[in-house]
Parts: C-alpha cells; sequence; structure tokens
C-alpha cells in the first residue's frame, strides 16, 4: 500500500517495516518471483468462498514466532481476511522512486524473505535498519521500530528547514 500511497503530495517520506515493495508495475507476486517462499506463505489459506484469504493458527505463530503464543493466538484471533487478488495487483507508480525512504529489514521473517527485503531497500536506495525479528517488528520490538521512524521524521524536518531557508534567500 505504501509503495502506491507514498504518491500522495502530501507525503514526504515512506517508511518500509518488513514489508513488500514491489516496482512500477509489478504485482506483490511479481516483486517476490526468484525468492524461494517463506513458511508462512503455505499458511495462507482461503476465507471463505468469496475470493479472500487468511492465516491459519499456525501461519501467525510462524510469522510472529518471536512473540508470546498468547499474543499471536490474539493476532490470529483478529486478523481481517484479505482479497487474494491484491497480490497480482499491479503498482502503476512506485512512490520511492521520488520519496526517501527508510526501510527496516527483519532479518528472522518467515513471511517476506529477508533477502528479498534487503535487495528492494538497496535497490530504493532506503537508509535500511536490520533487525533480528520476525514479520512484526513493530510488535517485538516496538521502541526500535519508533526510534528508526522518528528518525526519518527528524531527517525529513531538517531537509524541509533547510529547503524552506535555501528558498528565502534567493
Amino acid at each position: 500500500m505504501i509503495t502506491e500511497g507514498g504518491n500522495d503530495p502530501q507525503v514526504a517520506g515512506l517508511v518500509y517495516v518488513a514489508a513488500g515493495a514491489p516496482n512500477s508495475g509489478e504485482s506483490f507476486n511479481d516483486w517476490w518471483k526468484g525468492y524461494a517462499p517463506m513458511p508462512g506463505v503455505a499458511e495462507i489459506k482461503p476465507y471463505g468462498n468469496d475470493g479472500y484469504v487468511a492465516f491459519t493458527q499456525l501461519g501467525v505463530r510462524q510469522v510472529v514466532q518471536d512473540l508470546p503464543e498468547e499474543e499471536a493466538d490474539l493476532i490470529y484471533a483478529v486478523q481481517g481476511p484479505i482479497a487474494a487478488r491484491c497480490f497480482d495487483d499491479k503498482i502503476s507508480t512506485a512512490a520511492w522512486h521520488t520519496k526517501p525512504s527508510w526501510h527496516i529489514v527483519a532479518s528472522e521473517d518467515r513471511m517476506i524473505p529477508p533477502a528479498l527485503e534487503s535487495d528492494s531497500a538497496k535497490r530504493m536506495k532506503a537508509t535500511t535498519l536490520t533487525l533480528a525479528s520476525s514479520h512484526v517488528p513493530v510488535l517485538s520490538q516496538p521502541d526500535k521500530v519508533a526510534d528508526f521512524i522518528l528518525e526519518a521524521v527528524t531527517t525529513l524536518n531538517a531537509k524541509s528547514h533547510a529547503d524552506e531557508t535555501q528558498a528565502a534567500a534567493r
């Protein structure tokens, strides 16, 4: 979502947290072709008969392996299904081509291949932080994620201030 939604003119920068980053013209499924599927992917199953999918309980436990089992089970219980077709929807314009980007790579991710996260961060020329985390560092290491987001905001604010100063000097 951030890859396309980041094109809004009010968006100054993008912060990816163990997330997919397809390029323009790519779908999520296109993006991760060529990388070995992670264990969590096999645990995404049909949810009803209307084209939606969701994680099995085992799948949730596999992709949030650094959280207590009780928390994993809560995530399983409250997850919302996603339309399966979303994985094939193509990005029209990847915002990371024109917006500064930051990317947290989860080195223990069992949903998105960590090598793919890292390769994407390099392709995006993103400021990168690697955390020994599952797919959900926002839950397992919230302080580190928050600090990284604040770093991005601070960087963007400093750039904005410098741009305003240069404009006023002209």
